[in-house]
């Protein structure tokens, strides 16, 4: 018999559905502002409650969750944040990146951001440094949204060697707030490709301007990015170009990274 292989891109030939589930719940406490009953983590994710809360109850006994009592209700555990410290404290991308996005936050005033691309086609941040500006939108280490979105999609794009005819199938998968013609987003990405950087000008959310420059993997690595996040009034077009300068050299320090 041969081993079950798995692949990247789809994921494994026979997902363990125990596995998913207990994944999808610490990913649903994770985003939740408050801790959650049961029932209400069961509706949301499609689960018999009965499974959830055995699934429930593992975690917690894992200390990846905490369950309080009182309330009835489930958050997130400290053992998330053994996790999170082992993988930070191994070197690499997050560690080698941070001092630049603070450097970069504070000379700028943007909020900025590292993201690496996951197994789902969804750029996930890994590291932030955030802006002093009360800006409408909210990052937090571990967000995800669509790889192709915004200046980082832009980048991701340039990376790739897609035809007209995928980039035009993902293109209509995208939400914005303010979608580009396509042919102008070809452009952009054409040029994002020349330059090593992009900029989304209210575009994936009006009034915000997102710059990005990609880091050199090889193949086969994740994609990786650098991101600055700002007001779209806040920055002229000299500004511009320098924060995108400067995100370039970052990106390319940062290429040797492992």
């Amino acid at each position: 018999m041969m081993p079950e292989t798995t692949n990247l891109q789809t994921g494994p030939a026979r997902p363990v559905t125990a596995v998913s589930r207990a994944i999808g719940i610490l990913r649903y406490l994770g985003r939740s502002q408050t801790p959650l009953g049961v029932n209400r983590i069961a509706r949301d994710l499609d689960l018999i409650p009965s499974t959830a809360l055995h699934i429930l109850r593992t975690l917690a006994h894992e200390d990846l969750v905490v369950f309080d009592p009182g309330s009835k209700r489930y958050s997130l555990g400290t053992g998330i944040l053994g996790i999170a410290r082992d993988l930070l404290s191994r070197g690499g991308f997050v560690p080698a990146v941070q001092g630049h996005l603070e450097a970069i936050a504070a000379a700028y005033d943007v909020t900025a951001v590292a993201v690496e691309l996951d197994g789902h086609d969804h750029m996930v941040v890994a590291g932030l440094a955030r802006s002093k500006l009360d800006l409408s939108i909210h990052v937090n280490i571990g967000s995800h949204f669509p790889a192709l979105i915004s200046a980082t999609g832009r980048c991701v794009a340039a990376q790739n060697n897609w035809s007209r005819a995928e980039l035009a199938r993902r293109f209509k998968k995208l939400r914005w707030q303010n979608a580009p013609i396509f042919e102008t987003w070809l452009s952009e990405i054409a040029a994002a490709r020349r330059d090593g950087f992009a900029i989304d000008d209210g575009n994936y959310i009006r009034g915000i301007i997102i710059l990005a420059a990609s880091v050199a993997q090889p193949p086969g690595a994740p994609s990786r990015a650098v991101v600055a996040v700002g007001l779209g009034a806040q920055l002229d077009d000299g500004q511009r170009q320098k924060l995108a300068r400067r995100l370039r050299a970052v990106a390319d320090h940062l290429a040797e990274v492992p």
